[in-house]
């Protein structure tokens, strides 16, 4: 009998990743990282640069093009103890163009180091910003769970929410990489296609592409496409839990065109996701269409992906195929003149998970008992084990900075 998901245990999901193993920085060439292909369960390796030529034609890819942002913010306090304060979403307003664009005055959930040096009052740095002098101030507000929320106001009119992380901040690089940020960073650490200002970290399966590879790729008859979501901290957070049942899955906002969900419907439903995000934000569009079937006047907040909502009703899952799915969302937008679908997903992918979008997937390492290994291993049916045996066994680098993989099983 196949066991339950929310009982699988996360111990099933270790190995040992020597930290020699862990790629601290990324090659020169982006490109020229190594990628092991694991065709229906055989496994072979080669060079990124021969991706084109591995992936089944013709097909839809499709990329996350968030941008991280200069999520980390330093004061200093009158005591000389530094505090930071690392922005992990908008509160006010929630959304995160328009946080970006206020000149007043914004409140973010944010995680804060030091915090018991800051048990009250009102930090402020001063800084030049596109030539004007700007006193960034930042109240303590509120516990929310393991964060905070963090008022934020400035004395200059003249420069946006943006400008001030643009100079205030500092680009958040994987905490694992036990090292500070450095200048390369801030080129080697955004895809070549990133775009939508909002992640806290990299989506780093797309580290890899570049211009060359993505115009070969259009050369082999396969068709691009892009989504958002916006990577949260909590991509990094280990399971805790024995059973991943007891794991509090994190939540992340998406977007989605409607030519993107056409391109979908025009290929069937089926598509090839860069990264583990793009995964997240295809397979939840099945889950917000299916909840449209049931209440085609849902709201906005209706619409989020539940943690277990994939595991539950599974026979009325199996009414609704892929493209079916997409089309209730078409028609949602249609109905109210919407060229953006906005939602959230809190979904976890895990062993027993049915992909209904996904046929191949290209990624990155992962951390051992990590929620990404889990979704990787429900990918591959089981057979996670294997092909990490052979990236070890083959001087394979792992994670953010590390080689890349193409999975089809």
């Amino acid at each position: 009998m196949d066991i339950s998901p929310k009982h699988i245990r996360i111990s099933d999901y270790s190995y040992d990743l020597p930290d020699e193993r862990i790629a601290k920085y990324p090659l020169k060439e982006r490109d020229h990282s190594k990628l092991l292909v694991c065709r229906h369960g055989k496994i072979s390796e080669s060079l990124f640069t021969s991706l084109p030529e591995q992936l089944p034609a013709p097909g839809l890819m499709i990329f996350n093009n968030t941008r991280v942002i200069h999520a980390r913010l330093h004061f200093r306090k009158e005591t000389g103890s530094t505090v930071e304060v690392f922005c992990l979403e908008p509160l006010v307003p929630a959304d995160y163009s328009q946080s970006f664009q206020q000149r007043k005055h914004t409140s973010w959930l944010c995680m804060i180091g030091n915090l018991k040096r800051w048990k009250k009052g009102t930090l402020c740095r001063e800084m030049t910003v596109k030539g004007h002098s700007v006193h960034l101030f930042a109240e303590r507000g509120e516990s929310m769970g393991t964060s905070h929320r963090v008022n934020f106001s400035w004395d200059n009119p003249e420069v946006c929410f943006a400008d001030i992380l643009e100079v205030f901040g500092e680009l958040p690089i994987p905490p694992y990489l036990n090292r500070a940020t450095q200048e390369s960073d801030e080129h080697t650490y955004q895809t070549v296609y990133s775009k939508v200002e909002g992640s806290v970290a990299a989506p780093t399966a797309g580290l890899h592409f570049t211009t060359r590879v993505l115009d070969t790729i259009r050369r082999h008859g396969i068709e691009l496409e892009e989504v958002t979501l916006h990577v949260g901290a909590g991509t990094f957070r280990p399971v805790k839990t024995d059973e991943i049942g007891a794991h509090d899955m994190h939540t992340e906002h998406i977007a989605v065109h409607r030519h993107t969900l056409l391109r979908l419907m025009a290929h069937g439903g089926q598509a090839i996701a860069v990264g583990t995000t793009s995964v997240r934000t295809l397979e939840s569009l099945y889950y917000i269409g299916l909840t449209l079937r049931r209440n085609p006047e849902a709201s906005e907040e209706d619409l989020h992906v539940d943690q277990w909502q994939a595991y539950e009703s599974v026979a009325s899952h199996d009414r609704l195929t892929a493209v079916e799915a997409l089309q209730e969302i078409i028609d949602y937008m249609d109905r109210n003149e919407m060229e953006v679908l906005h939602s959230s997903t809190q979904i976890i992918i895990a062993p027993g998970y049915t992909f209904r979008l996904v046929k191949a997937l290209i990624t990155n390492f992962h951390q051992p008992q990590s929620t990404l290994l889990l979704l990787v291993s429900a990918f591959l049916k089981g057979k996670w084990r294997e092909v990490y045996d052979y990236a070890l066994a083959h001087d394979f680098r792992f994670l953010s900075y590390g080689d890349s993989s193409l999975l089809i099983p």
